[in-house]
This record gives structure tokens, C-alpha cells and sequence, in this order.
């Protein structure tokens, strides 16, 4: 049983039949919608993204889905961002990419090659793991598979905040508090306290190439259940209990549905969805020692779909037609109430698609901490037609984590989500995935030699 259908249970189905094969039957329970976060909002007979929006060029998983599932990436309209503190920009995106680095050089010094160069040495040593899972090399918990990757330092990233790493690394306060918390706040909506490798993570997105799909990201995720062939029931899961049958776990999984309560038994359940008790009330019976309550707390998150006239007046354009930004973010400033919004394109883009202009209505997405109030809206928007929004726990509160969650809840059970408190992007939901599908697959065939092993590097070109 495969608990959660979005990203991370669809690829965690997938994964789980491309290892043990197509005679493996999987069950994948779902209370909503497939595709969970990777949701679509409707205005105006179009669709469009409410989250999970951009995909880093370095997601191989991601990449390998939509090929498989002869999927497009959706075509790319060019955009200026620029970040907001409340009363001017600090920092302003042209045309000339010359022009960019000038200004960046002429702020900050060389902050942002400092900058650069921590992300892409955290990111050269992350693309490991594709080739440990190409092998078939498993890990047991999270800090294995850190280790793995970056040794003892990896792990610390989870501990110290992304402000203390690139301070010591030469970056400067200013650049920090101006670009760095900015991007912090438009991706997980919170401060510089991030852990460090949330923060790598998060920042790479913010410099590479992104990309996402036609038709919306979370057809990767009915498209995976498809291929599958999975059987998705439409149900919540309200717990599971263990048994045992000939020497061997036997889980009994309880779900709630519009037909009542039912449950079903399983050799093994992959759980993808949050356990943290603001999230799910999820209970486990009969395991002895007890499954532990799961620390830490969600960031609520909010979206707000907008359709109208941005107000440019607020930003110092009293003129709309000359306000040049499709992508505003913030700086961690108190009286601002929003932590960025983007003139968003529909999922589909036509050839002859065009953004519109400042000055003409067009479909805003705007994130903040909590709903949007009347007079905020105005601040905004000059005037609108449609407000849609959407209230999340999408992120861990990162400045709360103590520990990282386990994987391995008990013998054939095995918890998904705790990759969140590494860092939560699609891709590392992806890895994530993978993970489980392979350590389920090794332990089940007793292969302790692909799971948690010391020195792979050194291991995998040997295999070469």
C-alpha cells in the first residue's frame, strides 16, 4: 500500500514496480485530489499553477518522468524580477545580462560568486545520488544518505542556519538580508534561519534554469499511476496495525470512505503523507516499541490567485505602462505582509501566447503567511475580478527541527515525507522515492551489501 497520491506516492509507486515488477499489486489510498500539492487553480477557462510551479534543470528524476510519460515542458516566457523592501526596490533585474552582474558586483561586491560557488559545490556533491540509485545503493535514514553524499558536513547543514554557511563563506550581511532572505521567503516563506541545506537547495532553484510541464506539473503524477497501473482508492487513512503471519509483518491498513470504514493487509506500506499531528491524525497499533509522535511544526502558507490591475503606484510607477517587473519579492521587512507575487502563465501556452502588459488586467500569484485582507488587496490591485485562495501547511518550520525523521518506521514500513526536513523541492521528494523503493526492495531480498555502505564513491567506480 502506497498511503498519499501526490508526487511522492505516484513516483513511489512507480519506483516500487520498477524494482519488484509488474506482479506487484499496489493499492495507493488518496482522501483529496492526485497530485496532493501540485495543484491547479481555474480563471477565466484557464489553469493555473497555485504551487510547486518551477522545476530545477538538475532534477534527473523529474526529467525522466516527463519522458517516459511523453510529457512537454511547458514553453518559457521571459520575465524581469526584482526585490521589494517595503518602500523601493534593493535590487532591479534588466535585459542585459552584463548589466545584472554589474549591478550585483556594484551592491555587493563579490558576494555572489561567494555565493555561487557554496551552492554549486553543495549541488555537485547532491548529484551523487543518482548514480548510488543507479546502482541500487539504499539508505536506511536520512543522515546515511546526507553522509553519503557530503560526509559529516552535509548532516551539520540540517543543524545551522543557510545566514551562519555563507557568512563564514564570505557573504556579507547586506547581500544576506537583501537577496538571500528574498529568495528564502518566495520559496519556503521564511527567514535566513532556514537550515543550510534547505537553503542550498532552495537557492540553486532560484539561479539555474527552471523549467515545468505543459498542461501542469501534476500530470507527472496521474501519468506515474497510469503507467502503473495502480489501484487508486479514494479514501483517508486513519491508521495501521500490525500482525504477523508466518514470521513475517502483516500490515492492516484502516481507511475511511464515502462508503464508510473499511481495511485491508499488506506486507508493506510506503506512508507519503505528513505524520506530523497538525497534519494527519494517523494512528499505529499493535507495534512494539510504540511509533514515537513526530516533532516539529508546519509554516502556514497561503496563495492567492488574483485576477486585475496591479496597483504600480505602490512599487514607485505611478505610470503602469512603464512598470517592468513580471516577478516581485521581499525582503524580511515587518510591515510587509506578502512574501512575493508573480504574473503567472496559464499551464498551457499557446504559440501565440503573449504576456500582458503592465497596465492591462492580468493573473497575479501572491504568496503570504496568512489570507489577504481587503485593504491589502487594494495595495495591491488597483481593482480585480477574482480572488481564489488556497491556505497550505506546505513547509516544515524549519527554525523547529531538532532531528530528522526516521524511514524505516518498522520492518516493512517505511515513512516517505520526513525528506521534507532535509529540504522539500519535487525533485528531493523524487529521490526520496526512489530511496524507499530501493531499500524496500533490498531489505524484502535481504541485500544488506546495497544498504547504508561506507565509502560508495569509491565503491560505484569499482563497479565501472
Amino acid at each position: 500500500a502506497v498511503v498519499g497520491a501526490g508526487l511522492g506516492g505516484s513516483a513511489a509507486a512507480y519506483f516500487l514496480q520498477q524494482h519488484f515488477g509488474p506482479q506487484v499489486q499496489l493499492d495507493v489510498y488518496e482522501a483529496a485530489g492526485v497530485g496532493g500539492r501540485l495543484a491547479t487553480v481555474t480563471v477565466n477557462k484557464q489553469q493555473y499553477e497555485s504551487r510547486g510551479a518551477s522545476i530545477h534543470a538538475l532534477s534527473l528524476h523529474m526529467q525522466d518522468f516527463v519522458k517516459i510519460l511523453g510529457l512537454k515542458h511547458r514553453r518559457e516566457v521571459a520575465g524581469k524580477s526584482a526585490i521589494f523592501s517595503g518602500e523601493h526596490f534593493v535590487l532591479e533585474e534588466t535585459d542585459w545580462y552584463l548589466l545584472n552582474l554589474f549591478r550585483l558586483w556594484w551592491h555587493y561586491g563579490i558576494s555572489f560568486l561567494r555565493l555561487q560557488m557554496w551552492v554549486e559545490e553543495v549541488m555537485e556533491k547532491f548529484m551523487r545520488i543518482y548514480k548510488y540509485q543507479a546502482h541500487g545503493y539504499a539508505f536506511s535514514s536520512l543522515e546515511e544518505l546526507l553522509r553519503s553524499l557530503g560526509g559529516e558536513a552535509f548532516v551539520n547543514m540540517t543543524q545551522r542556519s543557510v545566514a551562519e554557511s555563507l557568512l563564514e563563506v564570505g557573504v556579507t550581511q547586506r547581500f544576506v538580508d537583501d537577496v538571500i532572505a528574498a529568495v528564502l521567503r518566495s520559496s519556503y516563506g521564511q527567514s535566513v534561519l532556514v537550515p543550510a541545506f534547505a537553503g542550498a537547495m532552495s537557492l540553486a532553484g532560484a539561479q539555474g534554469s527552471t523549467w515545468a510541464v505543459e498542461g501542469g506539473n501534476k500530470l507527472v503524477c496521474s501519468g506515474l499511476l497510469k503507467l502503473t497501473k495502480a489501484n487508486v482508492i479514494s479514501a483517508r487513512v486513519t491508521g495501521i496495525s500490525l500482525h504477523s503471519s508466518e514470521g513475517r509483518a502483516l500490515y492492516q491498513v484502516h481507511y475511511e470512505s464515502t462508503e464508510g470504514q473499511g481495511s485491508a493487509f499488506y506486507d508493506m506500506v510506503v506512508v507519503t503523507t505528513p505524520l506530523h499531528p497538525s497534519r494527519s491524525n494517523f494512528t499505529f497499533h499493535n507495534f512494539d516499541p510504540p511509533i514515537a509522535d513526530f516533532p516539529g511544526a508546519f509554516q502556514p502558507s497561503v496563495t492567492s490567485v488574483v485576477h486585475g490591475y496591479l496597483n504600480s503606484s505602490y512599487f514607485g510607477f505611478p505610470d503602469p505602462k512603464l512598470f517592468p517587473f513580471t516577478s516581485i519579492l521581499t525582503t524580511d521587512t515587518p510591515d510587509l505582509f506578502f512574501h512575493a507575487m508573480d504574473n503567472v502563465c496559464p499551464v498551457n501556452i499557446s504559440a501565440a501566447f503573449r504576456r500582458k502588459q503592465p497596465q492591462e488586467a492580468a493573473v497575479w500569484r501572491v504568496l503570504s503567511q496568512q489570507p489577504l485582507d481587503k485593504h491589502q488587496l487594494k495595495t495591491l490591485f488597483r481593482s480585480y475580478y477574482s480572488v481564489q485562495v488556497t491556505e497550505w501547511q506546505t513547509y516544515p518550520r524549519y527554525d523547529a527541527a531538532k532531528a530528522l525523521p526516521p524511514i524505516v518506521l518498522h520492518e516493512n514500513l517505511f515513512y516517505l515525507s520526513g525528506v521534507e526536513w532535509v529540504a522539500s523541492s519535487m525533485e528531493m521528494t523524487a529521490v526520496a522515492a526512489k530511496n524507499v523503493a530501493l531499500l524496500a526492495y533490498n531489505r524484502w531480498h535481504q541485500d544488506l551489501e546495497k544498504i547504508d555502505q561506507k565509502d560508495l564513491m569509491h565503491k560505484v567506480k569499482t563497479e565501472l
